[in-house]
């Protein structure tokens, strides 16, 4: 379980009391892994697959070549499977990919959550994603014109500090704080309004 039923109700409270001060909209996700990667350890699987005659001629010079495909299919299905377990699968993924798709799903989920039509255009996503250990912090062009990159970069690190810690949960309530400041001294309320949900949303592909 990435949080409990009472941590989901301390980030509902906690962006209920941001957005109490600022006219800025606060969605926070977070995400067990962004993709399940099915295709990356079945591609290692096949490549090593089809290079496993070349290891078996040198050690085994008298193997009869008939055995070779029942040896590919054995090696294929074994190391697709083994590849799969989450303990190892994250090994198997070039760190640019973790980062582009879950760079991807943190953009999806600004659309999916409404984020792009809001009064103003104050949306603001914080993205999670734990597996890869990735950050976000997506602002819409009402709070991006206000809050340049490298002040929310400053939050990111921060962040990754503590994901990497193992204190994810921690980390997204002190990044919540250190938003709701900014927030509040650069889109301070004008109005009161609550256009999106404040429970944390929560994804387990």
């Amino acid at each position: 379980m990435l949080v409990t039923v009472e941590q989901q109700q301390q980030v509902a409270q906690r962006v209920n009391d941001i957005e109490s001060q600022t006219d800025a909209e606060l969605v926070c996700v977070l995400a067990s892994r962004s993709d399940d990667y099915y295709d990356i350890p079945t591609l290692w699987a096949a490549l090593i697959a089809l290079a496993s005659p070349l290891v078996l001629f040198t050690t085994y010079w008298w193997i009869h070549t008939s055995w070779i495909l029942s040896v590919q299919l054995g090696v294929f299905l074994t190391l697709a499977l083994i590849l799969r377990w989450p303990p190892l699968l994250m090994y198997c993924i070039p760190k640019s990919v973790r980062h582009w798709r879950a760079s991807n799903l943190a953009r999806r989920q600004f659309l999916e959550q409404n984020l792009h039509h809001t009064k103003g255009e104050t949306g603001v996503l914080i993205f999670i994603s734990k597996a890869e250990r990735y950050v976000e912090i997506i602002a819409d062009r009402g709070i991006h014109r206000h809050v340049p990159n490298e002040t929310w970069q400053k939050l990111l690190d921060e962040l990754i500090l503590q994901i990497q810690q193992k204190q994810t949960f921690p980390g997204l309530l002190n990044c919540l704080e250190e938003c709701g400041i900014l927030l509040k001294k650069y889109v301070p309320a004008t109005e009161q309004k609550n256009e999106l949900p404040n429970h944390l949303i929560v994804i387990n592909p």
